[in-house]
């Protein structure tokens, strides 16, 4: 197993009291230790400003999955990537910044965006970004242990994917909402997929309750390190506004931006 979270290993402990005093506990110990070794939310720990973060698991653990959420961390380079699960008005001015810079990134969508925002997608893929797996219906994947169902989610968003642009997908996938099992990582390995998390995001993703620009810049411009693999969604107004100075200043700290296929 990849990992057991700390806060995982003291339920396990409280379990294994409720099971000596009361009768059945011992099954639903059974069951619950079976669960947490399967199920995780994908997590950072930053320690210093400017430094790669820790994971859930290490770059090495993961990469035997073909599994990454952090790229050369002796090289100042940024890998932009982007979650959809639909279209509000956002994605334009990005896509604009990241023309504007000559930025490659990478959209990880799901099939409700595909579908209703063909426009958007054929964009992305003639200026030379890349379109990903975010599954079609954005489900918690950690619940998935079926080979079929989980080959279903991301086979119905390539169907869809082709259909809009004529071309096949490239198989990058990232778990919704970072809610992976280790069987998930062996599924979409199996598939001939590479798994990516990320090494840098912000609370960005709530329409009502959007960060302000300094919260972003805080953020963004303080924790951002080599080789960082960068979550933002194309949802979020705050960042349609400040993706244009956010890059540059980037560039101004010294970095450049690469493309996940140098990911082998």
């Amino acid at each position: 197993m990849i990992i057991i979270k700390r806060k995982k290993v003291i339920l396990v402990a409280l379990l294994f009291v409720f099971s000596y005093f009361f009768g059945g506990g011992i099954a639903i110990l059974a069951n619950t230790i079976a669960n947490i070794r399967n199920e995780d939310n994908w997590g950072l720990g930053f320690t210093t400003e400017g430094q790669p973060p820790t994971g859930n698991a290490t770059a090495a653990e993961l990469k035997q999955y073909d599994a990454y959420y952090l790229g050369d961390t002796s090289k100042k380079i940024i890998y932009l990537t982007f979650d959809a699960g639909y279209e509000n008005g956002n994605t334009e001015p990005i896509l604009d910044a990241l023309k504007k810079h000559n930025v490659p990134a990478t959209f990880f969508l799901v099939g409700n965006y595909i579908e209703t925002r063909p426009d958007l997608v054929k964009r992305m893929v003639d200026e030379g970004h890349i379109v990903a797996n975010h599954t079609y219906s954005h489900p918690n994947m950690s619940k998935i242990s079926s080979l079929d169902a989980f080959r279903n989610e991301l086979e119905k968003l390539e169907a869809a994917y082709e259909k809009v642009t004529g071309q096949k997908m490239v198989k990058y996938y990232r778990p919704p909402q970072g809610k992976y099992s280790e069987s998930n990582l062996k599924m979409a390995k199996e598939m001939g997929y590479k798994t990516f998390f990320w090494s840098l995001a912000y609370v960005d993703w709530y329409n009502d309750k959007q960060p302000t620009k300094e919260q972003a810049f805080n953020k963004l411009l303080g924790r951002i390190h080599p080789g960082a693999i960068v979550l933002l969604h194309s949802t979020s107004k705050t960042n349609g506004e400040i993706i244009d100075e956010l890059i540059a200043k980037w560039k101004e700290m010294g970095y450049s931006f690469g493309s996940l296929e140098e990911f082998q």
